[in-house]
């Protein structure tokens, strides 16, 4: 059966021969990392402390554009209610498909549930109909049993903004559309053409330009 990430959906839409190189032929390509530090220092850091752990020395270590971030996160209203889980790996199963992917948050009030997304850069342009917006809805939705209370929420660090999508039968319906779509143009997909107009910032473009 075949699994897909939101990753793998957005790389397949921005381009299909940029999806074959990384996830066909699993051709890895070193990227920068200066642009990711920032997030992956928060991610970790706020997983430690929703478990409960002393975070004290590591936030000693934080530079001042980080800790900055950090303390908005902190002090998020969505960030401060009823831990539930943290870097969660969740997947459901929509039609021959296997969706999924790893969750930084799920919290809780009274009978209202939020999946958090903590974003150090920039929030997808259209957070509700991405990739990572239906997945995660649709799998917390089915893991949880239920059809409502339940809310994605971008929290964009830096702007300090939070952007909520709340689930519903109607949202259901599309993403379970748009997703099986999705996965059925790629399993269909034979010739994998690059899309042109996203190959300036692509790290294959050197690898496109040789074989082409």
């Amino acid at each position: 059966m075949n699994s897909f990430s939101p990753n793998m959906l957005k790389t397949f839409k921005e381009c299909p021969k940029k999806y074959f190189y990384k996830y066909v032929q699993k051709i890895s390509v070193p990227q920068k990392a200066t642009p990711f530090e920032k997030g992956k220092k928060i991610h970790a850091l706020a997983n430690y402390y929703l478990r409960g752990d002393d975070i004290s020395k590591f936030e000693k270590m934080l530079s001042q554009e980080e800790l900055s971030a950090w303390d908005k996160l902190k002090n998020n209203e969505f960030f401060n209610k009823t831990y539930i889980n943290s870097e969660y790996n969740l997947s459901c199963r929509i039609e021959d498909f296997w969706i999924g992917g790893r969750l930084d948050a799920l919290v809780k009030d009274f009978e209202n549930y939020y999946i958090l997304d903590y974003k150090t850069g920039s929030v997808p342009q259209d957070p509700k109909m991405d990739y990572q917006t239906m997945i995660y809805l649709l799998a917390v939705a089915k893991f949880l049993h239920i059809e409502k209370n339940l809310t994605f929420v971008y929290i964009d660090l830096k702007n300090n903004t939070n952007y909520k999508i709340e689930y519903s039968k109607d949202l259901e319906s599309i993403y379970t559309n748009e997703l099986t779509k999705t996965c059925h143009e790629i399993l269909n997909e034979k010739t994998f053409k690059p899309n042109t107009l996203n190959c300036k910032f692509c790290e294959y473009n050197k690898l496109c330009n040789i074989i082409h």
